[in-house]
């Protein structure tokens, strides 16, 4: 978030209504993601957002190992359903390898041009 100039500590009020996917690499936060009950992001939708990786650990294949273990959070969570996010529009191919399809058109959140995608359920990882 520091990278991308969007420094806030909870602006939109959601995280106490949300689960936190962590790891840390000793006492140093490395990779995390936000799982947003449905209702609180998109009305219909569980949600997965914030997935944010220090750059330290970056072309590793940590990153996928994120993305999978939120939706696994997700589905064991809120129940197996679609999951949507807003995604950076340079990461649309990385998230189609999840099986999230682009639903939206180009728009700017902070600066950067996002997409919103979803996920059917049925998709296996």
């Amino acid at each position: 978030m520091i990278e991308q100039n969007a420094v806030f500590q909870d602006a939109d009020n959601k995280d106490p209504k949300c689960h936190h996917l962590m790891c840390f690499e000793g006492d140093s936060l490395v990779l995390y993601a936000r799982l947003v009950p449905a209702g609180l992001s998109y009305p219909n939708h569980v949600s997965i957002g914030r997935i944010i990786s220090a750059p330290h650990i970056r072309g590793k294949g940590l990153g996928k190992v994120l993305v999978h273990e939120s939706i696994n959070a997700c589905d064991r969570i809120f129940g197996v359903q679609t999951i949507k996010i807003g995604a950076q529009a340079r990461l649309e191919r990385f998230y189609e390898a999840f099986g999230f399809i682009t639903t939206s058109d180009v728009y700017i959140e902070d600066g950067i041009d996002h997409i919103e995608m979803t996920r059917a359920p049925t998709h296996a990882l």
